[in-house]
C-alpha cells in the first residue's frame, strides 16, 4: 500500500449533501464542525448512511456524556484530560442524585441544540484519539485488528498465513454483494473492478459490513464453546429514527443522554465505543455472550473480527466471526420496533421480510407509536423524542419525521445474503403524535391506529373482489393477481395517507379528520373495482352458477363488494 495513513478524523470519506444539493466527501472534523451546512448523509445506501450515522451518534453520545455543553466535565465524574476518558465514577452520585444528573445531560442536549453547533469538546476528543481513526494505522487499524491479534483469535488453520477466511470487497460492498460461488449479474460495477475501492469507500463500508453482515463466513474465533455466528446487529432490526431540517439536526434528535428504557446507572451512561477497548478485552466481552450496557458500545458493536492485507492498493480481507448478541428483551437499543414474546418469552426487535418489503411504514403506526399511554414497545427513540417534548425542547408544532431503513435478507438461514433495501418515512406533528390527552375518543394515535385498522379492512375487501374477480376470469393464480391489485391499491394510498397525517393537529374535530381519510379512501378503493369492471372479460361478465343455483359473476361480485364498502365506512 503506497499511502501509509488514512486518518478518518483529517480526511474526507463521510459522503453528504449540503445546502446547494451538491455532494461532498469530509471528514470526521468538518462533519461536526459544519453539520448545519449538510442536508443529509448521503453514501451508496440508505443503509449504509444508517449505520455511519450510529457510528457519528457513539461519538457524541460519548463526549456528551462526560462533557456537559461549555466542554467542563460532570461533577460525577475524573476525566483523563489527554484521553478525555473516565477515570472514577462517584457512586453516591447515581444513587443520591439520579435527577440531578438526569437533568444535567438534558440541559446540556437543551443547550446544544439551541446553538446549533457542536461545542468543541468533540473534535478535542477526535484529535485525541487520532490513532485510534487510522484506517491503516499498522498498531491500531480502525475497525479492524492487527495480523498478530487476527492469528491469536483463530484456529491455527485459519491464519492469515495459511490464506482461508477472507471475504471479497465485492462482498462487504453492499451495491454488490456477490460471492464467488454465486455472481451478481446486474452490478454496478463490471466483472473486472468488482473488487476496486477507494480508501474513503472501504471505510465506509468497513462499518456497514460489521452492521449488516450474513452468515456465511466459514473462520470464527477460538471458543471453547460452540456458538452461532453473528449477522450484523442493524440486520436484525426493523430501525427507526429521526430526520430533522438538517444533519445537525437529524443528529441531535437522535443523539439520546438519557436512555429510556433501562435502569439508570453508571454503566448506562459511561460510554464504551469500540475503539476505546483492547481486542482481546472486547472479544472476551462478546464470547461471554454479555450484551452492550450502553449506546457507543452498541453503536459501535462488531459482528467480525477483521484484518486486512494488502496486495498494492487492493486489500486482501481476513474475517472471523463472534457471538451473535442475544437479542430478547434487548430495550437498550432505541432504534428499532418490537413483538411481544411468545408465553414465557421476552420482547424481540420486529423483523422486515420480502414479503413485508411493500408495506409502507404508515401501516404499521401502531408498532412505532405506543397506542396507549403504558405501551412498554414503543422503540427508544420514540419515547426520548416524547421526553424532549415534555421538556419543551421540541414545540407542538414541529414536525416529527420517523424513517425506518434497512437491508432484508433472502430468507436462506444458511447465507442471509441480502436482497433487497427498504426505505420509508413518515411525518406528523409533535402535539399528535405525543397527544396528551386521556379520553381514548380524542387521543389521536389511538384514532389514527383505528382509522389504519378501518383502511386494512376495505383493502381485504379489495383483495377478495379482485381474487373473486380473477376466478371468474379462469387466471391461473387468482391470488396471485389479487396480490398484483392489492399492492397498486395501496400504492395509491400511500402517498395521501401521508399528507393527511402529516397535517393533522391537536386543534382539529378528530370526526372530521377521520370522515375526510374516509372519503379519500372511499374514492381510490371504487376507482380500483371500477377498473376491474371496465376491463371484465365476457368469461367474467357471463359468469357462471353457484350450488345452490344463484348466479355468479362480475356484477354480483362488485355489488357485493360496493355494499361491504359503505357498511364499513358508514
Amino acid at each position: 500500500m503506497s499511502e501509509q495513513q488514512f486518518n478518518l478524523v483529517t480526511d474526507p470519506w463521510i459522503k453528504v449533501i449540503d445546502e446547494k444539493n451538491q455532494e461532498q466527501t469530509v471528514s470526521l472534523n468538518q462533519v461536526f464542525e459544519k453539520a448545519t451546512q449538510y442536508q443529509r448523509l448521503a453514501g451508496e445506501m440508505r443503509s449504509q448512511d444508517l449505520a455511519i450515522l450510529r457510528f457519528l451518534l457513539a461519538i457524541l453520545t460519548t463526549v456528551y456524556s462526560r462533557y456537559d455543553a461549555y466542554d467542563q466535565p460532570y461533577h460525577w465524574l475524573q476525566i483523563d484530560d489527554k484521553t478525555m476518558c473516565p477515570v472514577s465514577f462517584d457512586d453516591d452520585s447515581f444513587s443520591e442524585d439520579e435527577q440531578q444528573i438526569k437533568d444535567e445531560l438534558l440541559s446540556t442536549w437543551k443547550i446544544l441544540y439551541q446553538s446549533k453547533q457542536f461545542s468543541q469538546a468533540v473534535i478535542m476528543y477526535l484529535n485525541n484519539h487520532q490513532d485510534k481513526f487510522d484506517l491503516l494505522n499498522k498498531d491500531n487499524p480502525f475497525y479492524q485488528v492487527t495480523k498478530e491479534q487476527y492469528d491469536d483469535l483463530v484456529p491455527t488453520n485459519k491464519s492469515v498465513e495459511k490464506g482461508k477466511g477472507t471475504v471479497a470487497v465485492k462482498q462487504i460492498n453492499r451495491t454488490i454483494s456477490e460471492s464467488n460461488n454465486k455472481p451478481d449479474i446486474f452490478s454496478p460495477n463490471s466483472p473486472a473492478h468488482k473488487n476496486d475501492i477507494s480508501l474513503d469507500s472501504l471505510a465506509r463500508w468497513l462499518i456497514t459490513y460489521q452492521n449488516f453482515t450474513a452468515v456465511t463466513d466459514k473462520t470464527k474465533v477460538k471458543s471453547e464453546d460452540k456458538f452461532s455466528v453473528s449477522r450484523g446487529w442493524l440486520y436484525g432490526l426493523n430501525p427507526v429514527f429521526a430526520v430533522g431540517k438538517n444533519l445537525f439536526d437529524t443528529l441531535m434528535l437522535n443523539m439520546i443522554l438519557v436512555p429510556q428504557k433501562e435502569l439508570f446507572d453508571d454503566d448506562l451512561i459511561n460510554q464504551e465505543p469500540v475503539w476505546e477497548v483492547s481486542v482481546n478485552e472486547y472479544v472476551h466481552f462478546r464470547k461471554n455472550n454479555q450484551f452492550p450496557t450502553n449506546l457507543a458500545q452498541l453503536y459501535t458493536v462488531w459482528s467480525r473480527i477483521i484484518h486486512i492485507e494488502w496486495d498494492g492498493e487492493r486489500p486482501i480481507i481476513f474475517s472471523a466471526g463472534l457471538p451473535k448478541l442475544d437479542n430478547q428483551d434487548a430495550f437498550l437499543e432505541p432504534m428499532t420496533t418490537w413483538k411481544p414474546g411468545k408465553k414465557g418469552e421476552g420482547a424481540k426487535p420486529n423483523l422486515r421480510w420480502l414479503n413485508s418489503l411493500g408495506k409502507a411504514m404508515w401501516r404499521n403506526f401502531g408498532q412505532y407509536v405506543a397506542i396507549s399511554n403504558n405501551d412498554d414497545l414503543e422503540p427508544g427513540i420514540v419515547t426520548w423524542l416524547k421526553l424532549l417534548k415534555h421538556n419543551k425542547f421540541i414545540r407542538l408544532n414541529d414536525k416529527i419525521h420517523l424513517m425506518t431503513v434497512g437491508l432484508i435478507n433472502d430468507g436462506n438461514a444458511t447465507s442471509q445474503s441480502p436482497a433487497a433495501e427498504f426505505y420509508d418515512d413518515m411525518q406528523i406533528n409533535a402535539d399528535v403524535l405525543f397527544d396528551d390527552n386521556s379520553l381514548q375518543r380524542n387521543y389521536w394515535p389511538r384514532r389514527i391506529e383505528d382509522t389504519i385498522e378501518l383502511t386494512e379492512k376495505v383493502g381485504a375487501y379489495v383483495w377478495h373482489f379482485a381474487n373473486n374477480a380473477g376466478k371468474l376470469r379462469g387466471v391461473a393464480d387468482a391470488g396471485s393477481f389479487a396480490n398484483r391489485i392489492s399492492a397498486e391499491f395501496y400504492n395509491q394510498l400511500n402517498r395521501p395517507f401521508n399528507e393527511w397525517l402529516s397535517q393533522l393537529t391537536n386543534h382539529d374535530d378528530r370526526d372530521q379528520q377521520v370522515n375526510e381519510w374516509k372519503r379519500i379512501l372511499k374514492q381510490i378503493s371504487l376507482g380500483v373495482s371500477d377498473d376491474l369492471m371496465r376491463k371484465a372479460t365476457p368469461q367474467e361478465i357471463r359468469g357462471k352458477q353457484n350450488e345452490d343455483g344463484t348466479e355468479n359473476n362480475i356484477f354480483v361480485q362488485y355489488r357485493i363488494f360496493k355494499s361491504s364498502l359503505v357498511k364499513a365506512l358508514k
